[in-house]
């Protein structure tokens, strides 16, 4: 009997809820005395309504018939410690996260208990508190659609006035805390996908309707926030990467809120963006300085368009982006917002404007920030122009501008203004007639669109198509962009008119072309940002010389032949670089650019000169030859475009030839793997030498220089006592660049330098992080042989001079085709090239 009466309760059992209900029900007063429990009641019975939901309907039935949830407010309005509303606010998100009924999530949305919790004055300046509010709020979105929304909003007649989940949601929209904004945004994304005529209404309304453009003055700080750690010259990449992985999380927040469908959502953000952040800020800091050079903010600007027009997915924004390229920067610096009062200063981008000072802090209750923009602003006119530039090319467009920077700019400046136009000619969104207009629309799409009007009986569209210039007044693509002109003029008051800006795609083609070519022909870029603009010119163009001016292909041959030059005199040094992956067409046939955007923010890898590496080491030779060959690969595909030739899948070179008779090769018994460590080797060309690898042990090895085709190798063998004229290999080191040299002082040493077998920027496991980590570079090593007398030393460097000269031979032997453009040509319906096993071969030298 007594065992019965104590026996305790079954944790997971209906008594244990009731038994909790009551004990709640009989706190009046809650202290440090009481304070547990109720905390540990709270957290209970949470844990058994999810319980219950999942195995037994009654458990909720009696939560509903004890009105537990009024339970829950009554203690927390007589709650004076931290604990309970922290348990609280988190019981009532596990409950509505876990349960599954939908029966249960009505009851727990109505009666008003959720939207009081919502509104309850929570001391928000504890970051913990704010933590699981939030939380909460989230939990509560998660379960939104259009039947349960309905529960939390209040109406009158058709129409919500008030909606405290959203309202509430969005005073956090720009906490301090990314994982705040974070949250908040994954809200108000739920709130939008209900897909409520009602709540959409009420969310397009005013002042609700200002939380869109507040969201893109804040998208603005933050873009200028990222342009003070990129001017001056940034230390913190890292730094760099977090901030620019903020902005981009920004626009795709954008896209989500535009692709919800939403009326009117899109225009507001479309007007807010362009009002607030384009042409106040981004166009007026693409202007071009009177010594050309980079300016502070330009490469910013660039970095941004660039992001908008690829993340943010609107038609309306994209082509009025488009179009107002065409107007010169002074339309834009004369003119500014209702609302907006600021002026780009000389430094470029630092943009000074009356922003509230409180734009990244909150209200414990009002957080909402009221920044001077909004949707509603009448446009950029002003009394006076408030946006001041003194720059001395503003009657250059905006588009003439982009391609000043990719003829005169820096390797950042041209990679920005690349990236701009062809993230232009890939955006989906804009049409083709804007893109005719900026001389960007690839030829194939304008013979297709030519020919489809021609199909249809349309005469303009077969006189084009058999014509060999395009018109662009009589296709009606000025009409087109004219239509956004006008839209420019009267939604956003940027008063040029469309009349003042000249239109022509056949002569806005052509500057396009003239810039790249131009570009491909410069010294002073980097290999890798000749190859973007390679590949926009590919773009652009089909396969025909006719395309080109005279002025271009005399550029283009030259560029050509000075670079062939280069790579000749580079060939002795350094014979690795016969690397077939750099031959293939990807400069300019792969379907996409092949970087990111963010890469226009960073800065560029420093070379060995400027790496504290010596400029005659085996790494900075390594990297020069590399750098040479990539651009001689573009340069040498443009000279077989040009001639209207396919490009090949493997590079023209001539095979291996056949091996001297009499040569060291063949006296050593090598194969073609060459030699290596402890095999055994003929020594009957080798020269009997010293050499100490530690300080006091010197030993005696018998040296000999080896090539094979375009391999050779540096040997030193230990002769074997039994085995005449045979010894063992030792040590071995590559041939190319050992550079040999007789000491000065002493006739019988000989010095040579060891270069690495192989380059980290040329082996193919870490060629795809080629630039984006820190490469250790590799040290280069020496020997000092030393030979019974001068006559012996003489002949060790005879040899290896001889080696180093047959390699270099048949290098040069088998590049011809690439070196000679004619020859190329010769060779383009033929398949020669390197087999995989070649190194055993040899021509005689001519």
């Amino acid at each position: 009997m007594w065992y019965s009466f104590w026996k305790p309760r079954d944790r997971f059992s209906l008594d244990q809820l009731r038994y909790l209900t009551d004990q709640l029900t009989k706190v009046q007063i809650i202290n440090e005395v009481n304070k547990g429990f109720v905390v540990e009641a709270l957290r209970s019975i949470a844990e058994l309504i999810t319980y219950g939901d999942q195995h037994d309907p009654s458990f909720f039935e009696f939560f509903m018939e004890k009105q537990v949830m009024g339970e829950f407010l009554r203690v927390l309005k007589l709650s004076r410690t931290l604990s309970v509303p922290l348990q609280l606010l988190q019981t009532v998100s596990i409950m509505v996260q876990n349960l599954k009924s939908e029966h249960a999530i009505y009851y727990m949305f109505s009666n008003e208990h959720i939207n009081y919790l919502i509104t309850y004055p929570f001391d928000f300046q504890n970051e913990e508190l704010l933590s699981y509010y939030i939380s909460f709020l989230r939990a509560i979105s998660g379960k939104l659609n259009r039947n349960t929304v309905s529960l939390l909003v209040k109406t009158h007649g058709d129409e919500v006035v008030s909606f405290p989940l959203y309202v509430e949601a969005i005073r956090f929209a720009f906490h301090e805390e990314s994982m705040v904004r974070t949250a908040v945004r994954a809200v108000t994304l739920n709130v939008y996908h209900v897909g409520d005529d009602s709540v959409n209404r009420y969310i397009t309304s005013t002042p609700h309707k200002d939380y869109f453009s507040n969201l893109v003055s804040f998208f603005r700080k933050q873009s200028m926030d990222l342009n003070k750690l990129l001017n001056p010259r940034p230390d913190s990449i890292s730094t760099i990467i977090a901030a620019v992985d903020e902005i981009e999380d920004n626009l795709y927040y954008f896209n989500d809120v535009v692709s919800a469908g939403i009326p009117d959502v899109g225009r507001i953000i479309t007007d807010s963006i362009l009002i607030i952040l384009i042409f106040p800020l981004l166009f007026p800091s693409l202007r071009i300085g009177p010594d050309k050079e980079m300016q502070d903010g330009v490469v910013t600007s660039l970095y941004l368009l660039c992001c908008i027009l690829r993340i943010v997915k609107i038609k309306d924004l994209a082509n009025i982006i488009a179009a107002a390229l065409f107007y010169p920067l002074e339309a834009f610096t004369k003119s500014s917002g209702g609302k907006l009062s600021g002026f780009i200063s000389d430094r470029g981008f630092t943009f000074e404007c009356q922003v509230p000072d409180n734009l990244t802090k909150y209200d414990t209750r009002h957080s909402m920030v009221n920044v001077p923009y909004s949707s509603s602003s009448p446009g950029l006119h002003s009394d006076g122009g408030v946006l001041q530039n003194d720059c001395s090319s503003s009657n250059l467009s905006l588009r003439e501008a982009l391609l000043e920077y990719v003829i005169k700019g820096n390797d950042n400046l041209v990679l920005g203004s690349l990236s701009v136009l062809a993230t232009l000619l890939q955006t989906k969104e804009l049409d083709e007639s804007m893109l005719d207009g900026l001389g960007i629309l690839p030829q194939r799409k304008q013979h297709k669109k030519m020919l489809l009007q021609a199909l249809v009986g349309e005469a303009s569209g077969e006189e084009q198509l058999f014509s060999s210039k395009s018109s662009f007044s009589r296709d009606g693509i000025g009409n087109d962009i004219n239509v956004y002109h006008k839209k420019i003029k009267e939604q956003y008051g940027v008063s040029f008119l469309p009349s003042d800006v000249g239109i022509s795609s056949l002569v806005h083609r052509f500057q396009v072309i003239d810039a790249l070519v131009i570009l491909c022909c410069r010294s002073n870029i980097s290999a890798e940002v000749l190859w973007d603009g390679g590949w926009l010119l590919r773009q652009l163009l089909p396969y025909s010389e006719s395309e080109f001016n005279s002025h271009h292909l005399e550029l283009l041959k030259a560029s050509h032949e000075k670079h062939a030059s280069a790579l000749v005199e580079e060939v002795r040094g350094l014979l690795m670089f016969l690397n077939k992956k750099l031959f293939l067409p990807v400069a300019m046939e792969s379907s996409s650019p092949r970087k990111e955007p963010k890469c226009i923010l960073l800065p560029p890898r420093k070379n060995s000169s400027e790496g504290g590496i010596p400029e005659g080491s085996s790494f900075a030779a390594g990297e020069r030859m590399h750098e040479l060959m990539k651009v001689f690969v573009l340069l040498h595909q443009l000279q077989i475009f040009t001639l209207g030739r396919a490009l090949s899948e493997q590079p023209k070179i001539y095979p291996p030839g056949d091996l001297l008779e009499n040569c060291r090769a063949q006296g050593s018994g090598l194969d073609v793997s060459g030699p290596k460590a402890g095999s055994e080797i003929r020594l009957g060309n080798a020269v009997p030498c010293r050499i100490a690898f530690e300080r006091g042990k010197e030993c005696h090895f018998c040296f000999l220089a080896i090539s094979l085709g375009i391999s050779g190798w540096l040997v030193l063998a230990e002769e074997l006592p039994l085995k005449k004229s045979y010894g063992v290999v030792r040590a071995v080191a590559p041939l190319a660049g050992c550079n040999p040299r007789i000491d000065d002082k002493h006739a019988t040493w000989l010095h040579l330098r060891i270069r690495s077998s192989s380059l980290p920027f040329l082996d193919p496991v870490h060629f795809k992080d080629y630039g984006k980590k820190k490469i250790k570079a590799s040290v280069d090593g020496r020997w000092t042989l030393a030979f019974r007398d001068e006559e012996t030393c003489k002949s060790a460097f005879i040899m290896i001079v001889e080696e180093m000269n047959l390699m270099s031979d048949e290098v040069h032997r088998r590049i011809k085709p690439l070196l000679s453009l004619e020859t190329a040509i010769d060779l383009s319906s033929s398949s020669v090239c390197i087999p995989e096993d070649s190194s055993s071969y040899r021509t005689h030298p001519n």
